[in-house]
């Protein structure tokens, strides 16, 4: 088996994906994009719009299973985000983050999040919550983090269920989880 894409593009992408998560150890059978360093190749035109849909040249992608294969691929670098294989890198645009969560349970002390391509994420230490304000709207936007730098913005809905289990902790709401407290909403944003 090579390791060289027998086309190019899209479905050199898609044919490499499935090369690396077939050959891959641990969750998911994640591939080990982090210790790839092939050759920068360009962009493709993949975007993944803010409320989570993933296009390639201006068309949804609409089969799932190749969003989840892609999104295995998918790795933040300080220029932007890449879909890497161990041969190829190319850039793609991500408008918010590459992620939604789309579900949270309460599971003991940990909350585990389940995302829009499959990832389940425990918060804590590891994967922290954060909000920030849209200066545009002052909305909360709130995210989690996935995985090597990449978020998951949390659904509406999911906030909302985060907002209930919140708790004041000194002048702040927050919640808890794996022994870590995260801050969702500022001093006297909750009711009490």
């Amino acid at each position: 088996m090579t390791d060289t894409p027998t086309t190019s593009g899209l479905e050199g992408v898609a044919q490499a994906a499935q090369r690396a998560q077939a050959g891959a150890a641990g969750a998911r059978g994640l591939p080990p994009v982090h210790l790839w360093h092939p050759p920068h190749c360009g962009e493709i035109d993949i975007r993944i719009r803010k409320d989570g849909v993933w296009f390639h040249e201006g068309t949804p992608i609409g089969r799932e299973a190749l969003v989840r294969l892609f999104s295995t691929v998918l790795r933040l670098d300080p220029d932007g985000y890449h879909l890497v294989t161990p041969v190829e890198k190319m850039r793609i645009t991500v408008e918010d983050a590459p992620f939604i969560a789309t579900r949270v349970d309460r599971v003991g002390d940990t909350l585990v999040f389940l995302t829009n391509v499959g990832d389940t994420v425990e918060a804590g230490p590891e994967n922290r919550i954060r909000v920030e304000i849209d200066p545009d709207t002052g909305e909360p936007r709130p995210y989690v983090h996935v995985r090597r730098g990449l978020e998951a913005l949390i659904a509406r809905p999911v906030f909302y269920e985060l907002a209930e289990m919140a708790s004041l902790e000194g002048d702040t709401w927050g919640v808890t989880s794996n022994g870590a407290f995260f801050p969702i909403a500022p001093p006297g944003a909750l009711p009490a």
